[in-house]
């Protein structure tokens, strides 16, 4: 690898976790022994977040230097002036003094190339990040922040699903030693409804959900960040990069032509 970032095959996404509910979910998570943990300024929530990882760190249910937290800034908070205020705001609402990985999160609105990843250069230079990644870029995109940051990328975050695959993306993720972070490997919940994936849950007595992230696992370069809120979606994720799947149940899967984009540009 390129990058220096141990991400953990599964973690936790946690665009709608909200509110005291969500932050007991963090807490179980991070007690049930999860390490990566995924938030965004645009889900308006680093503040549950902080706090449901303050009160599990607090309590002793985890080790603060083996956890990553990661965040992404917003599109209208990426022009090159405005990504140190932001981040600092975020921190603020995180309750951290550095955040461990911080997206691009998408490069629309204010992102300046150059100017905006040289001030996420100079986040990790003066401490307040430890990795920079980006999140939903193309191809070309990829290759002008990889020429452009002084830092190794150290993560590209994409959707990745049975429903929706860009192998090209997960190709470039391998060649250039970073990792490809899937969000919404369930689909939203679809991934009960694929044929495929049901029969390959069927054969090995699992369920689908736990098929897909064994599927998108199972991938060179790809870990994941699946969202739960309930004490027992989070324990049957976690456990689920341990399902071993056959070469003919993966190429089942990569054979399903429906595509199903969740999050388009």
């Amino acid at each position: 690898m390129n990058t220096d970032l141990d991400l953990p095959p599964v973690g936790l996404g946690t665009m709608g976790l909200d509110g005291d509910e969500g932050a007991a979910a963090v807490e179980t998570a991070l007690r049930a022994g999860y390490r990566h943990f995924d938030t965004a300024q645009v889900y308006e929530n680093e503040a549950t977040v902080g706090a449901g990882l303050a009160a599990a760190l607090d309590g002793g249910g985890g080790d603060r230097d083996a956890v990553t937290v990661a965040t992404k800034t917003w599109i209208d908070r990426l022009a090159p002036e405005d990504v140190r205020p932001s981040t600092e705001a975020s921190l603020d609402r995180l309750g951290l003094d550095a955040v461990d990985l911080l997206y691009v999160h998408r490069p629309k609105g204010g992102y300046d190339p150059a100017g905006t990843l040289a001030a996420f250069d100079a986040l990790v230079d003066d401490g307040l990040a430890g990795h920079v990644g980006v999140s939903n870029f193309d191809l070309d995109e990829l290759d002008e922040a990889i020429d452009l940051l002084d830092a190794p990328l150290a993560a590209h975050q994409t959707e990745y699903h049975p429903l929706f695959r860009r192998p090209a993306l997960r190709e470039h993720a391998v060649d250039h030693g970073y990792p490809l972070v899937a969000y919404s490997p369930l689909a939203g919940g679809r991934v009960r409804e694929v044929d495929a994936v049901r029969a390959v849950a069927t054969k090995h007595d699992a369920t689908p959900e736990a098929v897909s992230i064994a599927w998108l696992t199972g991938k060179e370069g790809v870990v994941t960040v699946p969202k739960a809120s309930s004490e027992a979606h989070l324990r049957a994720n976690l456990p689920a990069a341990d399902l071993d799947l056959e070469p003919e149940d993966e190429a089942r899967i990569d054979a399903v032509e429906r595509e199903a984009e969740l999050f388009p540009e």
